[in-house]
């Protein structure tokens, strides 16, 4: 990847269906605000992570984890000058729903209370998870990773609280993320949405960012760089894939994939190749 001293690999592991793996250094890296589908469980090796996350900035340094939610907003950069190396798992919520259900008392759908949680022994576990991945162990990666989310919920587990849409702000927002979803390649504007939607833009912009944690258009570009992942999970070459969801042109996909996922969208897809030609 582009930068001197910067490497990531964004792979899976096909016998560990569900879930993706990171493993990666970064120095100047920022990650613009967005989201996951899945569960992101960052084990911080050296340096530090700074995220915004629910109003504040948090920090996560060596020994530590970055522990986020799906579809929760935050960001991502270096926290100090030598910036950061970690190694992520990012499991589908089923994947953590039935490792919740056998091994801890969680009620509801599982998640993590605190997005940072200091134990050496469960970031030294996401780590061996990775290396059993790479060595192709299916055993020990299905084993340790199932130590490991147990670990997390049971320190650090709750039911996720259920997103509010009661007042009418929050219902006119689900319905503007509906139309959003629905036009991804041809979206409205701000003002053409809100009067659609029967209210104003500055009202649709606030109760909006309100309910997502973000304003309409970076909840766009985030949910564009969603369905291309789809879409080069599927094969679709990523100068057809940034047509299809709305990008000018390949560059433009080619940025935001970056600043979303970490690596370019043609190194990610030739490791998602990789996976689909052992299977």
């Amino acid at each position: 990847m582009a930068g001197s001293n910067e490497r990531a690999r964004h792979w899976r592991y096909a016998e560990l269906p569900g879930v993706d793996l990171l493993r990666a250094r970064y120095i100047r890296k920022t990650f613009v605000r967005h989201t996951h589908e899945n569960f992101v469980i960052a084990a911080i090796a050296d340096g530090v992570e700074v995220f915004h996350h629910r109003g504040g900035d948090v920090y996560a340094g060596a020994g530590a984890l970055a522990l986020v939610n799906p579809d929760t907003a935050h960001t991502g950069r270096a926290g100090v000058p030598e910036g950061w190396r970690y190694g992520a798992v990012y499991p589908s919520p089923e994947v953590v729903a039935e490792i919740a259900a056998e091994t801890t008392s969680v009620k509801g759908t599982p998640g993590f209370v605190r997005p940072v949680l200091d134990d050496a022994y469960a970031v030294g576990l996401v780590h061996q998870v990775l290396r059993a991945a790479d060595e192709g162990n299916a055993l020990a990666a299905d084993t340790l990773l199932r130590v490991a989310v147990t670990r997390l919920l049971r320190l650090n587990g709750g039911a996720l609280p259920q997103r509010e849409v009661r007042t009418a702000g929050a219902r006119v927002a689900v319905r503007a993320r509906e139309v959003l979803e629905g036009r991804l390649a041809e979206p409205p504007s701000l003002e053409v949405l809100a009067s659609d939607l029967g209210t104003g833009p500055f009202a649709l912009l606030r109760a909006f960012r309100d309910v997502y944690g973000m304003p309409p258009h970076a909840w766009l570009t985030d949910a564009r760089v969603r369905r291309a992942r789809r879409l080069l999970d599927a094969g679709v070459s990523p100068a057809e894939a940034a047509v299809a969801v709305g990008f000018t042109d390949q560059p433009h996909l080619n940025r935001h994939f970056a600043r979303i996922v970490g690596v370019p969208p043609g190194a990610y897809q030739r490791e998602r190749k990789n996976v689909q030609d052992l299977r």
